[in-house]
Formats: C-alpha cells, sequence, structure tokens
C-alpha cells in the first residue's frame, strides 16, 4: 500500500472514530478543530511537488523543516568539521539546499570558523580586482588523438548509477544537466533509457563488471561499447578502476535494489547483491590499460577517453606513468577520487581507513604527470567532498582542471543524510527502487535545483576568481592558498606542496631524491 492510500485510510478512520465519539460525548466535537486542520494539511502535503520528504511523510514531516529552520540559532552545537575546520555536513547542506532553491545563502554575523584553529584555509583578495566577461568558463577535453573534444563545465556530476539511485532522481539530474550545459557521469551501471530522456551530455563510465557492454559471460563486448559509445549525447568515456570510498573493491548494489529493469540492464540476476569485480579483466598492466583507452578512443569515435582511480600505492600510479612513456598513449583525462569520497554501500573498513586522500592525490598526480612531460596533455578531475566554490578553488589551485560532485548533486535533488541508501528506504526518493518512494522525487522541480546549484557555483567561482584579481581558472596557482599550520605560523600552498620541474623524472640526474626509489621500482608491465 503506497503512502497516499494509507494516510487516506488512516484520515478518513480517524474523522469516522471522531465523529463516532461526538455521537456519544458531545464534547468530543472539539477535536475536529485539530484533526480538520492536520488532515487538510496532509492532503497539501500529498499533491505538492516542491519537497519529496513531505509527500511520502506527510505532517510528521513538517517537523524536520521546524528543526532546520531554527538550526541557524543553534549551528555552534552541530557543525560537523574537515581536518581543516570547515563544516562539511549540515552547514554546506543548507547552503546547497539554499542554492539549488534559488534562496538567499548569504549569512549574517560573519563566519562560523575558527580562523586561528590549525588548518584554516583561506585565499587572499586583490585591491585590483578583475570582472570577468566570460561568466561560462570552458575546459577542453581531448587531445591531439581525440577527434571529438569535449568543452566541459569546471563543474559536473559524479558518478552516481541508476541502480544506486532511482529514476526520477537520474532523469532529474540528466534535467538539471541539460538546462545549465553541464555533464552527468553515468555511474558503472550502464547508461539508461533515464540518462537519455533529457538529452544531457553524459560521462560514460566502464566499471569492472562491464555494464552495458558485456556479453553472457560478463567479458567486454566491444559490439556492444560502439552501439553506445557513439550515441550523439555521449561525450567522454570513463575507465572505473577504484573509486575512494571503497578502493580496491568492486562496486556493490544490494540485491533489494536489483528490479527486472535493472536486472536487464546490467545483465545480473534480479533480487541479488551485484558484487563488481575488483579489478578489469580486459587488461592486466598499466600498457593494457592504456591500450584499452586507446581502443575506446577509437570505437568511440574519437571521444575523450580517460580513467577513474582513487591512489593507493605510489608505485603503480607511477608504473601507469612509465607505460604513457613507453606507449606514446596519453589518457585525455584522469579522474581522482579521494579516499574521502562517498557511496551507496561499502565496508565501514574500506570507507574510513583506505586509499589516499584528496589533497595528496591531487599534487602526487599532478607532480607524476609534469615529471614525465605530460601534463599539459591530460586533464585531471577532482572528486570527494567538494561543495563550494572554494573548495573548488583549493583543488583547482593543488592541480585539478575541474571538479566532480556527487554530495551536492545529491543534496539538490533534496538529499537529507538519511544514510538509508543501501536499504532502499530513502526517504527523500533518492536513492531507492521503492515506486512508492521514488514517485515522491519530482523530476521538473528537482532538475531545475540542480541547474540552479551548479549556476551559482560557477557564479560564484568566477566572483571568487575576480575578487583575487584573477581572469580564469588556468591562473589559480599554489601560492593563492594559505593555510594556518600552527599558531602564528601562515604558509601558502606553493611552500606546503611540491613542485617538480616538467620532465624531470625522465632525466637521471634530475629526479628528486623523494621520488627517485619509487620511479626506479615503476615498470609499465606490472601493477
Amino acid at each position: 500500500m503506497t503512502i497516499r492510500r494509507i494516510f487516506i485510510v488512516l484520515s478518513i478512520s480517524l474523522f469516522i472514530l471522531v465523529l463516532l465519539l461526538s455521537y456519544f460525548w458531545q464534547s468530543a466535537l472539539w477535536l475536529f478543530v485539530i484533526i480538520l486542520p492536520l488532515i487538510l494539511l496532509g492532503i497539501s502535503d500529498l499533491y505538492q511537488h516542491k519537497k519529496a520528504l513531505l509527500r511520502l511523510y506527510p505532517v510528521i514531516g513538517h517537523f524536520r523543516y521546524m528543526l532546520e529552520y531554527v538550526r541557524p540559532e543553534i549551528q555552534q552545537y552541530f557543525i560537523e568539521t574537515d581536518t581543516s575546520g570547515m563544516p562539511i555536513s549540515r552547514e554546506f547542506r543548507t547552503l546547497v539546499y539554499q542554492r539549488a532553491k534559488g534562496t538567499k545563502d548569504t549569512r549574517p554575523f560573519g563566519t562560523v570558523f575558527d580562523v586561528y584553529r590549525s588548518g584554516y584555509e583561506w585565499i587572499n583578495h586583490s585591491l585590483a580586482p578583475t570582472v570577468i566577461e566570460d561568466k561560462d568558463p570552458r575546459i577542453i577535453f581531448g587531445g591531439v588523438n581525440c577527434k571529438k573534444p569535449y568543452a566541459a563545465s569546471p563543474l559536473n556530476i559524479s558518478a552516481m548509477s541508476y541502480g544506486a539511485l532511482s529514476k526520477t532522481a537520474i532523469m532529474a539530474l540528466n534535467k538539471g544537466a541539460k538546462i545549465d550545459g553541464f555533464a552527468h557521469n553515468t555511474g558503472e551501471g550502464g547508461v539508461s533509457s533515464y540518462h537519455l530522456k533529457y538529452g544531457g551530455d553524459l560521462i560514460w563510465q566502464i566499471g569492472t563488471g562491464y555494464f552495458g557492454c558485456r556479453n553472457t559471460s560478463g567479458a567486454f563486448d566491444e559490439e556492444l561499447f560502439k552501439q553506445t559509445s557513439t550515441k550523439k549525447v555521449i561525450k567522454m568515456i570513463e575507465i572505473k578502476l577504484s573509486q575512494g570510498a571503497k578502493p580496491g573493491h568492486g562496486g556493490i548494489l544490494p540485491g533489494s535494489k536489483v528490479t527486472q529493469e535493472i536486472s536487464d540492464i546490467r545483465g545480473v540476476e534480479i533480487g541479488k547483491d551485484v558484487i563488481s569485480p575488483a579489478a578489469h579483466s580486459t587488461f592486466h598492466t598499466p600498457r593494457g590499460l592504456l591500450e584499452f583507452v586507446a581502443k575506446l578512443r577509437e570505437l568511440s569515435g574519437g571521444k575523450p577517453v580517460g580513467f577513474k582511480l582513487c591512489i593507493g600505492n605510489k608505485v603503480e600510479f607511477l608504473s601507469i606513468c612509465r607505460a604513457i612513456v613507453d606507449t606514446g598513449i596519453t589518457p585525455d583525462f584522469i579522474t581522482i577520487d579521494g579516499s574521502e569520497g562517498g557511496t551507496g554501500a561499502a565496508p565501514i573498513e574500506l570507507t574510513n581507513s583506505v586509499g589516499m586522500p584528496l589533497w595528496d592525490a591531487i599534487p602526487f598526480v599532478n607532480n607524476a604527470l609534469r615529471g614525465i612531460g605530460v601534463r599539459n596533455k591530460i586533464r585531471i578531475i577532482a572528486t570527494g567532498k567538494i561543495i563550494s566554490a572554494f573548495h573548488m578553488l583549493r583543488v583547482i589551485a593543488l592541480g585539478a582542471d575541474t571538479i566532480n560532485s556527487a554530495r551536492g548533486m545529491m543534496f539538490a535533488l533534496g538529499c537529507i543524510q538519511a544514510r538509508h541508501c543501501n536499504t532502499d528506504t530513502c526517504p527523500t526518493g533518492v536513492a531507492t527502487q521503492n515506486p512508492a518512494r521514488y514517485q515522491a522525487l519530482d523530476v521538473f522541480d528537482k532538475g531545475e535545483r540542480v541547474a540552479n546549484y551548479h549556476r551559482s557555483m560557477i557564479y560564484h567561482l568566477v566572483d571568487l576568481l575576480e575578487v583575487a584579481g584573477l581572469q580564469s581558472t588556468e591562473d589559480i596557482k599554489p601560492h593563492h592558498l594559505h593555510r594556518r599550520v600552527n599558531g602564528a605560523m601562515i604558509k601558502d600552498f606553493s611552500e606546503l606542496y611540491e613542485s617538480l620541474e616538467t620532465g624531470c623524472l625522465l632525466k637521471a640526474d634530475q629526479i628528486p631524491q623523494s621520488w627517485k626509489s619509487l620511479w626506479e621500482q615503476a615498470n609499465s608491465d606490472k601493477f
């Protein structure tokens, strides 16, 4: 029975009960003063389209919004912070909600940060701020071997599969991408009809399960890949090696979410947990990875192809760099997922204690590519708890070109971090395959909110550039960002993070001592 039917049945039953009670006890008529307004409120909740939570939980859902209303007055007791003292949960979730809804997102009384706390970060403003004419900056993806380069927004939707998310959530994300002109990563679950419905730009992610391009034995199928990758809306291809929330572990889709439709799309058994293999079966070496990149680029008609990973053993990534040098094959982009990245389901040990954090991984990858002289040929995408424009600015200063966001986009959809993603009981219809729940999420309203959030983020990113006296994201350098290290000690990022000279790893006498042993161990024929 759906929530709507349950509410209607309970309302009618309660109404009849009070009516009968008042027949025997006339004083009970006053109960209608309470009951009728609540019933009318509940009916209003069921038929409005702005808030999925209220459609799923009429009347009682308002208690959550009452608490949200008073939260600013008591937020100092609830703010969760990251290592730099920056709020990452309630404060920024509220920020996303406001920007997605198009409401005022300014703050009274100044910063909520402890600016004298170790780890606090900032960018200095300029007394000669700039005026940037182009309010819609673009970053070009695609090297010399790419026939169909893609002009990407600095901010795009990170990988979230249909299956992990509901069909309405997927459609809303894609509609938002279409409205404001940015890209939507499909996640490893394949390209569904819901990804295609509104024509938003897609980045097709190919995981170890090869969903959407696998044969009956679960291996990669070239012809199936070609059929989908040549679709006009597919702008780039991303090979998933690992992800930050569960590095070294295959994707997990709980059996409770595997419907007949998802079973058909992925080619898996209905109702059973889908555990993707931990590693790819198509290649087993760094050289093989790059050859696979070249093959996918050719099969797709020359579209940008790259790969995604969470950095673990540094030697293994440097082995990929060795293979780039040995084969001459360069990926068009590399997506770096920090270990702080999110997921719908993962063992807690992997989520909390495996993989390199983003702030360490981005400088390492940036330096490795500089060290072999190919940084100007390969774009770096960063993903992992990036929610505000300053978060974007920070990782760009560390070496990223663009950013993918999952958490921010989910907040824009209405996610309240109930953490029921793995149980199929998401209270907002975002991460569930239960029709009674996902139908409460209005695609048109949430699509607009996703677009609003993206538009606002780009606006504030450009605003920060102007405030700092810069002209584009390419002008952001490590020395522009500052961190309080300890007490009165302040350092900019150029002092905190090493910067390798271009091509230094290719010259034995120029290899930095801290990189020498790692580079010598790297092998293009072995991870």
